[in-house]
Protein backbone atom coordinates (compact mmCIF):
# COMPACT_ATOMS: atom_id res chain seq x y z
CA UNK A 1 0.00 0.00 0.00
CA UNK A 2 2.59 2.59 -0.18
CA UNK A 3 2.00 3.05 -3.95
CA UNK A 4 -0.96 5.21 -4.88
CA UNK A 5 -3.79 4.62 -6.85
CA UNK A 6 -4.49 6.93 -9.85
CA UNK A 7 -7.87 8.11 -10.91
CA UNK A 8 -7.73 10.04 -14.33
CA UNK A 9 -11.07 11.68 -15.07
CA UNK A 10 -10.77 10.51 -18.82
CA UNK A 11 -13.05 13.35 -20.22
CA UNK A 12 -11.22 16.39 -18.87
CA UNK A 13 -7.51 14.68 -20.14
CA UNK A 14 -9.30 13.94 -23.56
CA UNK A 15 -10.36 17.42 -24.58
CA UNK A 16 -7.09 18.71 -22.93
CA UNK A 17 -5.12 16.46 -25.52
CA UNK A 18 -7.90 17.18 -28.41
CA UNK A 19 -7.06 20.60 -28.32
CA UNK A 20 -3.49 20.50 -27.99
CA UNK A 21 -2.51 17.95 -30.69
CA UNK A 22 -4.00 18.91 -34.52
CA UNK A 23 -6.56 16.99 -36.22
CA UNK A 24 -4.27 15.83 -38.92
CA UNK A 25 -2.94 13.10 -36.54
CA UNK A 26 -5.38 10.21 -38.06
CA UNK A 27 -5.58 6.88 -37.89
CA UNK A 28 -5.60 4.05 -40.93
CA UNK A 29 -9.22 4.90 -41.99
CA UNK A 30 -8.66 8.71 -41.66
CA UNK A 31 -10.39 9.09 -38.71
CA UNK A 32 -8.76 11.94 -36.36
CA UNK A 33 -7.10 9.95 -33.24
CA UNK A 34 -5.34 13.29 -31.85
CA UNK A 35 -7.41 12.84 -28.40
CA UNK A 36 -5.91 8.97 -28.19
CA UNK A 37 -2.63 9.67 -28.89
CA UNK A 38 -2.21 12.49 -26.78
CA UNK A 39 -4.21 11.05 -23.59
CA UNK A 40 -2.33 8.00 -23.68
CA UNK A 41 0.96 10.11 -24.41
CA UNK A 42 -0.26 12.06 -20.80
CA UNK A 43 -0.56 8.54 -19.31
CA UNK A 44 3.01 7.41 -20.14
CA UNK A 45 3.83 10.59 -18.64
CA UNK A 46 2.15 10.53 -15.18
CA UNK A 47 2.78 6.60 -14.88
CA UNK A 48 6.70 7.10 -14.99
CA UNK A 49 6.62 9.77 -13.20
CA UNK A 50 4.15 8.91 -10.34
CA UNK A 51 4.49 4.85 -10.42
CA UNK A 52 1.37 4.28 -9.38
CA UNK A 53 -0.28 0.85 -8.03
CA UNK A 54 -2.44 0.30 -10.44
CA UNK A 55 -4.98 3.00 -12.29
CA UNK A 56 -8.97 4.09 -12.20
CA UNK A 57 -9.99 6.10 -15.16
CA UNK A 58 -13.52 7.87 -14.70
CA UNK A 59 -15.87 8.90 -17.81
CA UNK A 60 -18.75 10.99 -18.74
CA UNK A 61 -21.80 9.44 -19.89
CA UNK A 62 -22.54 12.55 -23.14
CA UNK A 63 -26.14 13.12 -24.23
CA UNK A 64 -27.74 11.52 -21.10
CA UNK A 65 -29.00 13.76 -18.56
CA UNK A 66 -28.10 13.70 -14.88
CA UNK A 67 -29.64 14.19 -11.67
CA UNK A 68 -27.69 17.63 -11.41
CA UNK A 69 -29.88 18.69 -14.69
CA UNK A 70 -32.97 18.04 -13.03
CA UNK A 71 -31.98 20.47 -10.12
CA UNK A 72 -31.09 22.97 -12.43
CA UNK A 73 -31.77 22.80 -16.50
CA UNK A 74 -28.76 24.94 -17.55
CA UNK A 75 -26.58 23.37 -15.75
CA UNK A 76 -23.53 22.69 -18.48
CA UNK A 77 -25.56 24.30 -21.04
CA UNK A 78 -23.89 25.81 -23.96
CA UNK A 79 -21.12 22.84 -24.41
CA UNK A 80 -21.34 21.83 -27.75
CA UNK A 81 -18.68 19.15 -28.84
CA UNK A 82 -16.78 18.11 -32.40
CA UNK A 83 -18.14 15.16 -33.64
CA UNK A 84 -14.88 13.64 -33.73
CA UNK A 85 -14.15 14.26 -29.99
CA UNK A 86 -17.27 12.18 -29.38
CA UNK A 87 -16.05 9.70 -31.80
CA UNK A 88 -12.60 9.05 -29.68
CA UNK A 89 -14.55 10.05 -26.54
CA UNK A 90 -16.48 6.89 -27.13
CA UNK A 91 -13.05 4.62 -27.90
CA UNK A 92 -11.33 5.80 -25.43
CA UNK A 93 -12.85 3.85 -22.37
CA UNK A 94 -12.02 0.60 -24.58
CA UNK A 95 -8.38 1.59 -24.62
CA UNK A 96 -8.27 2.23 -20.99
CA UNK A 97 -9.86 -1.54 -20.95
CA UNK A 98 -6.70 -3.05 -23.10
CA UNK A 99 -4.40 -1.45 -20.88
CA UNK A 100 -6.36 -3.17 -18.08
CA UNK A 101 -7.31 -0.38 -16.42
CA UNK A 102 -10.70 0.14 -13.79
CA UNK A 103 -13.18 1.96 -16.16
CA UNK A 104 -16.11 4.13 -14.50
CA UNK A 105 -18.64 4.80 -16.71
CA UNK A 106 -22.80 5.09 -16.04
CA UNK A 107 -26.02 7.03 -17.26
CA UNK A 108 -27.20 9.48 -14.64
CA UNK A 109 -23.83 10.05 -12.86
CA UNK A 110 -20.19 12.13 -14.22
CA UNK A 111 -17.05 11.12 -14.06
CA UNK A 112 -16.25 13.02 -11.18
CA UNK A 113 -18.77 10.93 -8.92
CA UNK A 114 -16.45 7.92 -9.74
CA UNK A 115 -13.43 9.97 -8.49
CA UNK A 116 -14.78 10.68 -5.39
CA UNK A 117 -16.23 6.84 -4.83
CA UNK A 118 -12.74 5.64 -6.04
CA UNK A 119 -10.70 7.86 -3.82
CA UNK A 120 -13.26 6.90 -0.27
CA UNK A 121 -13.12 2.87 -1.39
CA UNK A 122 -8.79 3.44 -1.78
CA UNK A 123 -8.65 5.56 1.41
CA UNK A 124 -10.78 2.86 3.46
CA UNK A 125 -8.47 -0.13 2.19
CA UNK A 126 -5.44 1.82 3.60
CA UNK A 127 -4.36 3.54 0.30
CA UNK A 128 -3.43 6.60 -1.25
CA UNK A 129 -4.81 7.98 -4.08
CA UNK A 130 -3.99 10.62 -6.65
CA UNK A 131 -6.36 12.30 -9.11
CA UNK A 132 -5.35 13.42 -12.48
CA UNK A 133 -7.62 16.41 -13.62
CA UNK A 134 -7.98 20.23 -14.03
CA UNK A 135 -11.37 20.58 -12.66
CA UNK A 136 -11.92 22.23 -9.29
CA UNK A 137 -14.49 19.90 -8.42
CA UNK A 138 -11.94 17.56 -7.26
CA UNK A 139 -10.17 19.85 -4.71
CA UNK A 140 -13.04 18.94 -2.41
CA UNK A 141 -11.68 15.76 -2.52
CA UNK A 142 -7.96 16.82 -1.30
CA UNK A 143 -7.00 15.46 2.08
CA UNK A 144 -3.70 13.43 3.71
CA UNK A 145 -4.74 10.36 1.52
CA UNK A 146 -6.06 12.23 -1.41
CA UNK A 147 -3.51 14.34 -3.73
CA UNK A 148 -5.10 16.16 -7.01
CA UNK A 149 -2.84 16.32 -10.31
CA UNK A 150 -3.10 19.47 -11.47
CA UNK A 151 -2.01 19.74 -15.22
CA UNK A 152 -0.89 23.30 -15.71
CA UNK A 153 0.53 22.78 -19.57
CA UNK A 154 1.46 20.32 -21.89
CA UNK A 155 1.88 16.73 -19.90
CA UNK A 156 5.06 17.64 -18.04
CA UNK A 157 3.45 20.91 -16.05
CA UNK A 158 2.00 18.91 -13.05
CA UNK A 159 1.19 20.62 -9.60
CA UNK A 160 0.58 19.23 -7.02
CA UNK A 161 -2.92 20.11 -5.37
CA UNK A 162 -3.35 19.03 -1.30
CA UNK A 163 -5.49 20.77 1.61
CA UNK A 164 -3.29 23.88 1.91
CA UNK A 165 -3.18 24.48 -1.65
CA UNK A 166 -6.96 24.32 -2.14
CA UNK A 167 -7.30 27.20 0.96
CA UNK A 168 -4.14 29.19 -1.48
CA UNK A 169 -6.10 29.01 -4.13
CA UNK A 170 -9.96 29.24 -2.79
CA UNK A 171 -9.53 30.38 0.60
CA UNK A 172 -11.57 27.59 1.56
CA UNK A 173 -11.06 24.13 3.23
CA UNK A 174 -11.81 21.51 0.61
CA UNK A 175 -14.61 20.17 2.78
CA UNK A 176 -15.95 23.53 2.19
CA UNK A 177 -15.93 23.60 -1.46
CA UNK A 178 -19.28 22.51 -2.68
CA UNK A 179 -20.62 25.73 -0.91
CA UNK A 180 -18.24 27.96 -2.25
CA UNK A 181 -18.88 26.66 -5.71
CA UNK A 182 -22.64 27.71 -4.58
CA UNK A 183 -22.16 30.76 -4.01
CA UNK A 184 -19.58 31.82 -6.09
CA UNK A 185 -20.77 30.09 -9.34
CA UNK A 186 -18.98 28.03 -11.76
CA UNK A 187 -19.36 29.14 -15.57
CA UNK A 188 -17.45 26.33 -16.98
CA UNK A 189 -20.61 24.27 -15.42
CA UNK A 190 -23.02 26.97 -16.72
CA UNK A 191 -23.99 27.82 -12.50
CA UNK A 192 -24.36 31.76 -12.09
CA UNK A 193 -24.16 31.32 -7.99
CA UNK A 194 -25.77 33.93 -5.66
CA UNK A 195 -26.19 37.41 -7.20
CA UNK A 196 -23.79 40.18 -6.01
CA UNK A 197 -21.71 37.48 -4.68
CA UNK A 198 -17.98 36.85 -6.15
CA UNK A 199 -15.12 34.67 -5.37
CA UNK A 200 -13.77 36.56 -2.71
CA UNK A 201 -16.87 37.60 -1.05
CA UNK A 202 -17.96 33.81 -1.37
CA UNK A 203 -14.42 32.87 1.07
CA UNK A 204 -15.33 35.77 3.30
CA UNK A 205 -18.63 34.36 4.19
CA UNK A 206 -17.49 30.53 4.68
CA UNK A 207 -14.59 31.60 6.77
CA UNK A 208 -17.16 33.52 8.96
CA UNK A 209 -20.11 31.51 9.16
CA UNK A 210 -18.40 28.22 8.11
CA UNK A 211 -21.30 26.58 5.75
CA UNK A 212 -23.79 27.66 3.65
CA UNK A 213 -26.47 26.62 6.25
CA UNK A 214 -25.35 28.71 8.38
CA UNK A 215 -25.22 31.89 5.89
CA UNK A 216 -28.46 31.30 5.29
CA UNK A 217 -29.81 31.26 8.94
CA UNK A 218 -28.10 34.42 9.41
CA UNK A 219 -29.35 35.71 6.21
CA UNK A 220 -25.93 37.28 5.27
CA UNK A 221 -26.13 40.00 2.60
CA UNK A 222 -29.60 39.40 2.09
CA UNK A 223 -29.09 35.53 0.74
CA UNK A 224 -31.95 33.68 2.75
CA UNK A 225 -34.17 34.86 -0.15
CA UNK A 226 -31.93 32.80 -2.60
CA UNK A 227 -31.47 29.56 -0.16
CA UNK A 228 -33.72 27.36 -2.30
CA UNK A 229 -31.85 27.76 -5.27
CA UNK A 230 -28.28 27.91 -3.73
CA UNK A 231 -28.80 24.83 -1.84
CA UNK A 232 -29.56 23.23 -5.09
CA UNK A 233 -26.26 24.78 -6.49
CA UNK A 234 -24.96 22.97 -3.36
CA UNK A 235 -26.37 19.41 -4.11
CA UNK A 236 -24.98 19.57 -7.78
CA UNK A 237 -21.48 20.39 -6.92
CA UNK A 238 -20.85 18.10 -4.53
CA UNK A 239 -19.60 14.96 -5.60
CA UNK A 240 -21.65 11.72 -5.26
CA UNK A 241 -19.88 8.30 -3.89
CA UNK A 242 -22.55 6.48 -4.37
CA UNK A 243 -21.92 4.79 -7.35
CA UNK A 244 -20.45 1.33 -7.24
CA UNK A 245 -16.50 1.13 -8.43
CA UNK A 246 -14.23 -2.07 -8.89
CA UNK A 247 -10.34 -1.03 -7.93
CA UNK A 248 -8.02 -2.57 -10.39
CA UNK A 249 -5.70 -4.65 -9.03
CA UNK A 250 -1.80 -4.03 -8.20
CA UNK A 251 0.10 -4.37 -11.63
CA UNK A 252 1.26 -2.90 -14.22
CA UNK A 253 -0.97 -1.65 -17.28
CA UNK A 254 -1.09 -5.03 -20.02
CA UNK A 255 1.53 -2.96 -22.35
CA UNK A 256 0.96 -5.53 -24.84
CA UNK A 257 -2.69 -5.41 -24.92
CA UNK A 258 -2.78 -1.97 -25.04
CA UNK A 259 -0.34 -1.72 -28.35
CA UNK A 260 -2.07 -4.39 -30.04
CA UNK A 261 -5.62 -2.01 -29.42
CA UNK A 262 -3.99 1.05 -30.87
CA UNK A 263 -2.37 -0.33 -33.54
CA UNK A 264 -5.67 -1.69 -34.45
CA UNK A 265 -7.02 2.21 -34.24
CA UNK A 266 -3.89 3.00 -36.60
CA UNK A 267 -1.73 4.65 -33.84
CA UNK A 268 1.38 2.75 -35.01
CA UNK A 269 3.97 4.68 -33.58
CA UNK A 270 2.25 4.92 -30.40
CA UNK A 271 2.07 1.64 -30.50
CA UNK A 272 5.55 1.00 -30.64
CA UNK A 273 6.81 3.66 -28.13
CA UNK A 274 4.26 1.84 -25.49
CA UNK A 275 5.84 -1.00 -26.51
CA UNK A 276 9.43 0.56 -26.54
CA UNK A 277 8.55 1.63 -22.72
CA UNK A 278 7.15 -1.24 -21.51
CA UNK A 279 9.79 -3.03 -19.77
CA UNK A 280 11.62 0.17 -18.44
CA UNK A 281 8.26 1.19 -17.19
CA UNK A 282 7.58 -2.21 -15.80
Amino acid sequence: MDRPLLLIDGDNLAHRAYHAIPKTVTGASGQPINSIVGWTNMLLFVWEAEQPRGVYVAWDTLNVPTYRHKLWPDYQGGRVFDRELIQQLDILPDVCRAFGFGVGKQEGYEADDFLAAAAQAETKRGGKSLILTNDRDAFQLASDDVTVLWPRKGISDIVRVGPREVVERLGVLPEQVPDYKALAGDSSDNIPGARGIGPKAAAELLLRYGTLDRVLEADARGLAAQGQQLLAFREMTCLRTDVAVELPESGPPNWAAAAARLRELGAEALAKRVEERASRLG
